[in-house]
């Protein structure tokens, strides 16, 4: 113990070192690691640095400094989508990644700043500053999530999810919102704290041992009920390099028509294609020379037609596309959506994302940075423009569908229209630009949302992971990473709303308010 000992003192002592060590090391409970234990220990480590600081400016830079660890490694997929663009070179994604996480860790250095104005009134009492710093956390990744269009990526809870058959700790996301659960991991790695400020005991070993009982979770329940809608999903494994090659589309569709074909004669389902799958413009009246230079057809009807006999009689597609928005006769913005196409070639009315990726989609002051040489990862000089929001599409014999594209469904509280309640959320991605951290993340908080909304998730992506996750965050089928392949099956059932879905962010929130409340009780205590 001795040995031990002197190494906490030590690491203890140089804080601006040990913070952001501690960050990176709390990222490793994300997948596709999965270290949870690592994770509690950081945060263990942030609290007690949190409450040894004496000055707010101290505790500032320790949160700041732990963010930008944190951030760093946990977003390192971020690096990979600059390798599949020629514009800027590859070497920039790094410095991307990190100028990112030096404003992303904005975030955890005011919640560490919340924690330490509350616990600091208690002098070396740690409880409030655990229950503080959970209250506060819920509240930093909350801002996280819409300051400037947000970032709501990993949030802290993430680390709670268990593998594909269950979602563990995860499983009580209904009741507490994503970042009430990040509030409780908080609170669980706050009980290896404490265990260490109390003399041994049965105490101890409660606070020890209840962190590690409650990640083992199995979860809450194991609905094995099966739908009645039959569904084909397909991933067509088309790599990020051959994507935006004209002389390879083609080939392209040719992988989509044929892990679509129906299997059987006569069978009517919903077909579910990726985003960035297809390179065709669908909707009528664009200019003739817009056809010619994109698909093999001068007509989009022909197009949709030969999509029409690829998914066979009586059945719908669902396919991320893009849609042009025109000036007279000039193209002056695209929009990123899902079409949906019967099988006689009609177009019905989609969906546009509404969540835009900053520099993805669209290049934030274009005026300033432009002329600096910055340009869009995505390929073409056209700005999208965002959708209205959240849309449930009422698809007759086909459901009731959610739409989410790309990380849109990463926002906690913001994927559903809650007027209009879905049956399940279809969430077409292109993930191949993202290396092999950002896919397995993705699917993560994918069901992540399932669970907050008791809603199913149907991904279909175009290099994987491709999955179809039940209204408990169980993975009932996928497609793993740069496989070709298809899935069929009937959508899962929804639950009835959870009371997420009912209460959306007003529930982490709530939860965040209680806390707080909570370690002002403990503060009044320890003056007694």
């Amino acid at each position: 113990m001795q040995p031990i000992r002197r190494l906490t003192a030590a690491l203890f002592a140089h804080p601006r070192w040990f913070a952001p060590a501690l960050g990176a090391l709390a990222a490793c409970g994300f997948q596709p690691l999965a270290l949870w234990p690592l994770t509690l220990l950081a945060i263990a480590g942030l609290i007690e640095l949190t409450a040894r600081t004496r000055r707010w400016q101290d505790a500032a830079l320790i949160g700041w400094l732990f963010g930008l660890g944190h951030f760093t490694l946990g977003n390192n997929w971020i690096a990979t989508a600059f390798t599949y663009q020629a514009n800027m070179p590859a070497w920039l994604g790094w410095i991307a990644v990190v100028l990112l996480s030096l404003y992303l860790a904005v975030y955890p250095m005011l919640g560490v700043l919340g924690a330490w104005a509350i616990g600091r009134r208690g002098g070396d009492n740690r409880l409030a500053t655990v229950l503080a710093f959970a209250g506060c956390w819920i509240v930093s990744e909350w801002l996280r999530a819409w300051v400037f269009t947000g970032f709501a990526w990993n949030p802290l809870g993430m680390a709670a999810l268990g593998g594909f058959e269950r979602p563990g700790l995860a499983a009580l996301v209904p009741w507490l919102g994503t970042y009430a659960l990040s509030g409780l991991v908080a609170l669980l790695a706050g009980c290896w704290l404490l265990a260490m400020h109390i003399r041994l005991g049965w105490q101890t070993a409660v606070l020890a041992l209840a962190p590690i009982a409650l990640f083992l979770l199995p979860g809450l329940g194991d609905d094995a009920r099966q739908g009645t809608l039959p569904f084909t999903l397909v991933q067509p494994d088309i790599r990020q390099d051959d994507l935006n090659d004209p002389r390879q589309w083609e080939n392209q569709f040719a992988t989509l028509a044929g892990l679509t074909l129906p299997r059987q004669p006569g069978t009517t389902r919903l077909v579910l294609w990726p985003e960035s799958g297809l390179p065709d413009y669908l909707r009528d009246g664009y200019p003739q020379y817009l056809y010619r230079q994109n698909t093999f057809a001068a007509d989009p009807l022909v197009a949709r037609r030969r999509i029409g006999r690829v998914i066979g009689p009586g059945s719908l597609l669902l396919t991320g596309a893009i849609d042009l928005e025109f000036k007279k006769l000039d193209a002056i913005a695209a929009r990123n959506v899902i079409s949906p196409i019967a099988a006689d070639g009609a177009i019905l009315p989609g969906y546009a994302k509404a969540h835009l990726v900053p520099y993805g989609e669209y290049l934030p002051m274009r005026w300033l940075l432009e002329p600096l040489g910055a340009s869009r990862l995505v390929a073409g000089t056209l700005d999208f423009w965002p959708g209205p929001g959240p849309r449930t599409i009422d698809l007759g014999p086909w459901g009731k569908a959610g739409m989410q594209i790309c990380y849109e469904i990463v926002f906690s509280g913001e994927v559903v229209d809650r007027a209009h309640r879905p049956d399940y959320l279809f969430n077409p991605s292109n993930d191949g630009w993202f290396g092999a951290w950002g896919p397995p993340q993705h699917l993560a908080q994918a069901r992540m949302r399932a669970i907050e909304e008791g809603l199913p998730v149907l991904r279909s992506t175009t290099t994987g992971i491709s999955a179809v996750v039940d209204a408990d965050g169980v993975v009932r089928q996928y497609v793993a990473r740069h496989v070709a392949g298809r899935l069929d099956g009937t959508v899962p059932p929804a639950h009835a709303p959870t009371p997420f879905a009912r209460l959306g962010n007003m529930l982490p929130l709530g939860w965040a308010v209680f806390l707080l409340v909570l370690s002002v009780i403990a503060l009044r205590r320890i003056k007694r």
